[in-house]
């Protein structure tokens, strides 16, 4: 998800008292469907993929005559706080695009439908997504989606230096090694942007050094482990090497402007970055994508996706749980797939996607999906998405040896995920 658009996921989740209003909100009755015409509402935060969302509108309305869909989009930076604010006061849209990170906040309070008891099958889908859009057992997100995390370069900074592209099979020594000899202090010019971004760096080097930011049950810290401390040292220590620029630099000037100016030669991103980079005149022609370098338990991405939820209290219930797997479903994902912005989540439909822009090698995001992890979440993700930048502000600054910072971390993190549980 176009860090999603753009990347931090980490998102505005609801605060505690907007949990509670959650749970007491209420408007329609859900029923059978209805005879007469309907208008579902379909909240949307990316207007660049609205024309295809148009489209997948008007192929449910030829299947289904009765029914309008009506596309709402708001900006991803105001999108949940307009949310929570629809959601406490009754009037959420029928169907609306949900991330990880608030997932959970929204179905533990009872503001989703489940949808596993329709026409969805999650077989058709990445069981990382599948476990990202389940609670409590049952399906409440339909995957819409996916990102995977990949290692863009710059063919032209690599062939001055005379370095050899990356490759499947690079490994995190390879990677610093490149990354050093890729770095001309005389040139301003940098390996890597080793920024504070966890989708797309340090989440993906935990998992790869064997360890996670959080259990699979969303309870428990995982940061406190030795796995842990070298997925984040893989990045501090690109710094302290003067391999990439500093934590201050890159509050200065966005990493990945660094990339697209031509001063870094590697930034990891998701696969939302392929069609920007295409468009992007100055750089489009010089740069290309390879997997992961792995670490010593593989070159693990994460994956995040959006997924199309059904308000429960939707008027409109069973045609609102229609749309939303509909949405989500084979012919939908093909709509998505053409027109080259995101990774349809249906499988079978990536090609098309993979396709649309055949100058770089795409398919290294979906071989991605082989040993994915999901994006790490739980009921309440900003509660500890909050404390994590902070600390690691400090760590990434070197005010905080990274040891030090991360059992605080832990420690924070874990008294946060308890006081979820109370």
């Amino acid at each position: 998800m176009p860090r999603t658009t753009r990347r931090a996921l980490g998102a505005l989740a609801a605060s505690a008292a907007a949990v509670l209003a959650l749970s007491a909100c209420s408007s329609g009755t859900a029923g059978a469907e209805s005879d007469g015409e309907v208008t579902l509402s379909y909240a949307i935060w990316d207007e660049n993929q609205k024309p295809a969302m148009e489209d997948i509108a008007a192929a449910f309305t030829k299947e289904h005559p009765n029914v309008t869909i009506d596309i709402q989009v708001t900006p991803y930076k105001e999108y949940f706080t307009k949310l929570q604010t629809a959601a406490t006061g009754g009037s959420a849209a029928d169907v609306f695009w949900m991330n990880g990170p608030n997932f959970q906040l929204y179905a533990s309070n009872g503001q989703l439908a489940p949808l596993d008891d329709g026409g969805i099958d999650a077989a058709d889908y990445p069981q990382g997504l599948v476990d990202l859009y389940t609670y409590d057992g049952k399906l409440y997100g339909a995957p819409k989606d996916f990102d995977t995390v990949a290692l863009w370069y710059n063919k032209a900074l690599f062939d001055a230096a005379g370095v050899e592209y990356p490759s499947a099979g690079w490994t995190w020594d390879d990677f610093t090694a490149a990354a050093a000899k890729l770095t001309d202090p005389a040139k301003g010019q940098f390996g890597v942007a080793a920024s504070q971004y966890g989708q797309e760096n340090f989440y993906n080097s935990i998992a790869q050094a064997g360890g996670e930011v959080i259990s699979a049950d969303g309870t428990k810290s995982g940061y406190g482990s030795p796995e842990a401390l070298a997925g984040i040292e893989l990045w501090t220590d690109l710094i302290a090497a003067g391999s990439s620029p500093t934590a201050q630099q890159m509050t200065d000037t966005n990493p990945e402007d660094f990339f697209l100016s031509g001063k870094v030669a590697m930034f990891q991103n998701g696969s939302w970055a392929a069609i920007a980079y295409a468009d992007n005149a100055d750089i489009g022609g010089n740069v290309d994508v390879a997997p992961l370098p792995t670490g010593a338990e593989g070159n693990q991405s994460v994956i995040h996706g959006v997924g199309n939820v059904a308000n429960a209290k939707s008027a409109h219930l069973a045609e609102a749980k229609q749309f939303a797997e509909f949405a989500s479903g084979e012919q939908a994902a093909k709509i998505q797939a053409e027109t080259g912005t995101v990774i349809p989540a249906f499988d079978g439909t990536q090609q098309a996607w993979v396709d649309a822009l055949p100058q770089y090698d795409l398919q290294v995001y979906i071989d991605a999906l082989d040993n994915a992890v999901p994006y790490p979440v739980s009921k309440n993700t900003s509660a500890w998405t909050s404390i994590e930048s902070e600390v690691l502000s400090q760590v990434w600054s070197g005010a905080v040896a990274p040891k030090e910072g991360l059992q605080d971390l832990s420690d924070q993190m874990q008294a946060a995920l308890d006081a979820e549980q109370e």
